[in-house]
C-alpha cells in the first residue's frame, strides 16, 4: 500500500510540474504579438532578450503598441515583413 501511495504520489507531482510548466511558457507570451495574419495564436516571449525577426520563426504577423521588441519597424501594425528567415 506504501508503494502504490508513493508512486500515486509522484505521479501527481510529474502532472503537476508538467501543467506549470506549460503555464508559465504561455504566460510569457507578449500580447503585443497576438496572432498571425490568419489569426492563428502565436508566442513570442517578452524581454528580455530583446529578439530581432531573425531570432524567431514568425512572420508577417500582428503588431500591437509598445511593440517591445520592434518588429514592425514600419509602424503599419505588421511584424517582420518582407525579412528572410
Amino acid at each position: 500500500m506504501a508503494i502504490l501511495l508513493g508512486v500515486m504520489t509522484s505521479l501527481f507531482l510529474i502532472v503537476g510540474v508538467t501543467v506549470s510548466l506549460a503555464q508559465q511558457s504561455t504566460q510569457n507570451c507578449d500580447p503585443a504579438y497576438p496572432t498571425d495574419l490568419a489569426g492563428n495564436k502565436i508566442c513570442i516571449p517578452s524581454p528580455p532578450p530583446d529578439l530581432d525577426c531573425k531570432d524567431i520563426s514568425y512572420r508577417q504577423f500582428v503588431v500591437l503598441k509598445p511593440d517591445p521588441h520592434n518588429f514592425d519597424s514600419d509602424k503599419d501594425g505588421i511584424g517582420c515583413e518582407g525579412q528572410q528567415r
